[in-house]
């Protein structure tokens, strides 16, 4: 058993800037349970173009809001007690909120390695 907090992750590499927020790596692949775990932050006003070719995600709101886009343009407004699944590696577009972040606990299988960055440029998805 083993306890890790947001504050022991932000001095280490597993604190990330990845591209339109923040995210805090608390498990990774070295923790050996076969998932990952990540407190995300997407900042407001920010759209990131995104794709897990290699990993299946769901994230759960615990703050703000923000939105999910899908390739055939689907949108779901995303506020907290909602959860999203990228069940079949989804191509999608994340936006946190007008005004607001948009604060998520993200569950990534396979884990993450926890330095992974995007390079978020809106004209091809993002992959990691």
């Amino acid at each position: 058993m083993f306890v890790r907090s947001i504050s022991d992750v932000e001095k280490t590499d597993f604190f990330v800037e990845w591209g339109s927020g923040t995210s805090h790596r608390l498990l990774t692949e070295r923790d050996g349970v076969g998932f990952t775990i990540c407190h995300t932050v997407v900042r407001a006003g920010t759209e990131s173009l995104l794709h897990y070719r290699n990993h299946l995600e769901a994230c759960y709101c615990i703050g703000g809001e923000g939105e999910i886009e899908d390739m055939e343009g689907t949108v779901h407004t995303i506020r907290p007690g909602d959860m999203y699944v990228l069940d079949k590696h989804d191509c999608h577009y994340l936006r946190g909120g007008k005004f607001t972040d948009l604060i998520l606990v993200s569950v990534f299988n396979p884990p993450l390695v926890g330095t992974e960055r995007h390079a978020i440029n809106n004209q091809s998805a993002s992959s990691y």
